[in-house]
């Protein structure tokens, strides 16, 4: 009932299951800036480091959440759709036997205080949801689906919006066949996971709240 399509994408690929990894193509602005020619800012603007508060919240019934926050979002101009700006609630959450969800849904109209104060607004996009799931199928290959219901914003139909969509998450699994198949790109993150861990939240602290 929500008036926008939900679209389903699935890819086998080549290399090693991290799903770490594949959340930087969505989260980090430099990964994904490679393969959506639309993005223009990506931002995690409110980080939850507690991530045991949050699986006791979850009753440990999704896995362990191994990253939480609330992120911005912003797109570019095109000449079909001009910029959308969107505040989204992400996590990722490790699953048994090596897999991984990478799971997003947008805030609430209520939750608008949350938006960057320096920004000036633009027409709202609302992912209502979005879910990336990898599965190992071998040692050295895994299976990813990827699923969204976007909600474009504005009166743009979905006949319009819809094929734009596709092509650019095909980009994300073309990028993506490209770096988990390069044993040099992929090499720092087959390491013990509690490494890649501190890798990580040294990498946040560093951007968001300086050590």
């Amino acid at each position: 009932g929500l008036g926008c399509p939900l679209v389903r994408f699935r890819s086998s690929l080549k290399g090693p299951c991290v799903g770490m990894k594949f959340a930087e193509f969505i989260m980090n602005f430099e990964e994904r800036a490679k393969w959506d020619p639309q993005i223009k800012q990506v931002d995690e603007i409110y980080p939850i480091y507690d991530v045991d508060a949050a699986n006791i919240a979850m009753d440990f019934k999704y896995g362990d959440c191994k990253r939480l926050g609330v992120g911005y979002c912003q797109t570019k101009s095109n000449p079909i759709v001009d910029g959308r700006e969107q505040l989204i609630l992400c996590g990722i959450q490790n699953m048994p036997n090596k897999r991984t969800v990478i799971w997003g849904t947008e805030l609430e109209e209520w939750h608008n205080h949350l938006f960057p104060e320096d920004i000036e607004r633009h027409t709202r996009a609302k992912s209502h949801l979005f879910a990336t799931t990898l599965q190992p199928t071998g040692p050295d290959s895994f299976d990813v689906e990827y699923i969204l219901q976007l909600e474009v914003g504005g009166n743009l139909p979905n006949f319009l919006t819809t094929p734009i969509l596709v092509e650019t998450v095909k980009g994300m699994f073309k990028y993506a066949e490209k770096v988990f198949g390069n044993e040099e790109i992929m090499a720092p993150w087959i390491k013990p996971e509690d490494e890649i861990e501190d890798i990580i939240i040294a990498e946040r602290h560093s951007l968001l709240m300086p050590l």
